[in-house]
């Protein structure tokens, strides 16, 4: 795609009626569409010409992240993409429906927890926020914020206030006469809302300033007597006792739903083995079915899987942190009768393995789909290393650990060796290397160096097998024997590159499409971990054959034969199963 994507200009205006949205393009080569999918997501594209290869390419799509989603959490709920659980009641709400809340669906939303009383109630401010939606909202461009303020305090109706204009200090007041649906908040950016709250919830400012220190002054004592004595307890309880049995039954501080035993037991059939996904040595996985109907994932340990309550605990909340279309979803844990398990959403067409290795379901996979997977992984893996809330080195990816939806969409699943980075980390060093060979980086199996490369070089091994259907490990022709980079750099090389690609693909790619993947994975597996691009980039030349894409070096293939084989944890295990181990080390 040559022409030029900075020439598509942007506008809004509003009138009496509402406001809208605009674009023209000052460049009359570059044909574009606005377009709207028919599947259930309804997604908004904004779609390019690429005269090349004569198809439409994904240039811009909402929603870009679940908080996209209209009424995600519903009236009065606030949605943030970078916390867990998701959705929020704002102060002075709760749950209009807690059971549905705590099983993640937040579309009933909130409800207030006092009445309103229009002549004392007072304004929460609320920052960072998207507006809530204006169907029904009262617009003067005139006033001033404190004007707004001041005739929204007048009229009962009015639930909430803010500018219409943030720019140069603000201007205008729009005001909002029924319940304040499709909110979010995000980390920067955004603007100001206040929002109409009982007195009883927001609290005095001004007035008992005198109660309120004598009161402040007796609890600090009291505290002080308390921690004293609480100091003393767990010093004595911790000599005393070394089962970790009673930490394990309080986890209200992972702020996650606990799911008791019983429940779990009845959703599995008592844990049968028709229920059974599979096991390995962290136990065994199974398929559950809630009372509501819901499907479900729990993963049971096993006693000696060698995880302990604090590695237990420091995972999940990891992953609980952790909201992304690309990445498998928590659903809870239970932590009960020296059980261990996690429970998650449930995904149907299992791990990716056990359908790009069987002959028998490998036809499935089109290029289209091939494609889709591995755009969406490279989009979950940028958001652990970019646009979380923390930067996220997974360390073990691989083929078996990509779990697919019934939509064929993929999810990054086991977190077990996830390491949290500070946002201006580039590396560390760690002195036990563990992960899966043939899918780890030469500087970390060598010198124990891992970042975000490490997880970029998994990630072209990755496309690599996607593209030709083949498991990462040696190749015999003519008597010699290749390891699977060396095969496919050889044949990239001779110019033969396209006659390893997956024949039960048919024709259903085109060759310049294929081409560019595999040159992106080739530039991902470089042996120098400075050469290889930042996920950031890869989606660029995923998306874009305008792209600048320089020659690939020689690529980390030195680990062959045994090593090829053989996984650090597991003895060539490529069969995954709905899971996401649980055995985080050395967190941070």
């Amino acid at each position: 795609m040559n022409a030029d994507t900075h020439s598509i200009v942007f506008s809004f205006s509003d009138d009496a009626h509402g406001v809208f949205y605009s674009f023209s393009i000052g460049n009359a080569s570059l044909l574009s569409r606005l377009t709207v999918t028919s599947d259930s997501d309804g997604e908004l594209q904004r779609r390019t010409w690429i005269a090349s290869s004569e198809t439409w390419n994904n240039f811009w799509y909402a929603p870009a992240d679940q908080c996209d989603h209209y009424r995600e959490c519903g009236p009065y709920g606030v949605c943030d993409n970078n916390a867990s659980p998701l959705c929020t009641c704002m102060k002075g709400f709760s749950p209009k429906n807690p059971q549905a809340w705590n099983l993640r669906d937040g579309s009933d939303g909130c409800v207030r927890k006092t009445g309103l009383n229009c002549s004392t109630d007072k304004f929460l401010h609320l920052e960072h926020m998207k507006l809530p939606e204006t169907s029904s909202v009262f617009m003067n461009k005139s006033m001033t914020l404190d004007e707004c303020g001041s005739l929204c305090k007048r009229n009962c109706s009015c639930t909430a206030y803010a500018n219409i204009d943030i720019r140069n200090g603000g201007s205008g007041c729009v005001m909002w006469l029924g319940q304040l649906i499709d909110m979010r908040v995000y980390g920067t950016d955004g603007q100001d809302v206040y929002v109409r709250l009982a007195a009883a919830d927001i609290g005095s400012t001004s007035s008992n300033k005198n109660h309120r220190a004598v009161l402040a002054i007796g609890i600090t004592l009291s505290a002080l007597v308390l921690v004293l004595g609480l100091v003393s307890i767990c010093y004595l309880r911790k000599k005393r006792q070394q089962s970790s049995r009673g930490d394990e039954r309080n986890m209200d501080d992972l702020k996650l739903p606990m799911f008791d035993f019983d429940t779990l037991m009845m959703a599995t059939n008592n844990f049968s083995e028709d229920n059974k996904l599979g096991e390995g040595g962290f136990g065994s996985v199974y398929k559950g079915r809630l009372i509501e109907g819901q499907e479900i994932a729990i993963k049971r340990l096993s006693e000696n899987s060698g995880q302990g309550i604090n590695e237990f605990k420091n995972e999940i909340r990891l992953i609980a942190k952790l909201q992304h279309r690309n990445l498998v979803r928590l659903l809870g844990c239970c932590i009960e009768k020296n059980e261990k398990m996690v429970v998650y959403e449930y995904m149907e067409n299992r791990g990716l393995d056990s359908i790009l290795f069987d002959k028998s379901k490998n036809l499935l996979l089109n290029w289209e789909r091939r494609y889709n997977i591995i755009y969406g992984i490279a989009r979950g893996l940028l958001y652990l290393h970019q646009d979380s809330r923390f930067r996220i080195i997974h360390r073990d990816l691989k083929i078996s650990n990509i779990l697919l939806d019934i939509e064929m969409n993929p999810k990054i699943s086991d977190f077990g060796m996830a390491r949290v980075f500070d946002k201006d980390q580039i590396q560390e060093k760690t002195v036990r290397v563990v992960g899966t060979y043939g899918y780890m980086s030469p500087e970390y199996i060598m010198d124990g160096n891992f970042s975000i490369k490490s997880d970029v070089y998994s990630f072209g091994v990755m496309v690599l097998e996607i593209i030709t259907g083949k498991k990462n490990r040696r190749f015999s022709n003519d008597n010699d024997e290749f390891n699977f980079l060396e095969n496919v750099w050889r044949r990239w090389h001779e110019g033969t590159i396209l006659t390893l690609v997956d024949s039960s693909m048919g024709n259903s790619y085109t060759e310049s499409e294929v081409l560019r993947c595999i040159h992106v994975g080739l530039l991902c597996v470089q042996e120098c971990a400075e050469d290889r691009p930042t996920m950031s980039s890869v989606i660029l030349m995923l998306s874009s054959e305008a792209a600048l894409m320089p020659r690939p070096n020689n690529p980390g293939f030195f680990l062959r034969r045994n090593h090829a084989e053989t996984s650090s944890r597991n003895q060539d295990k490529t069969e995954s199963v709905n899971l996401v181990t649980v055995t985080l080390l050395n967190a941070r």
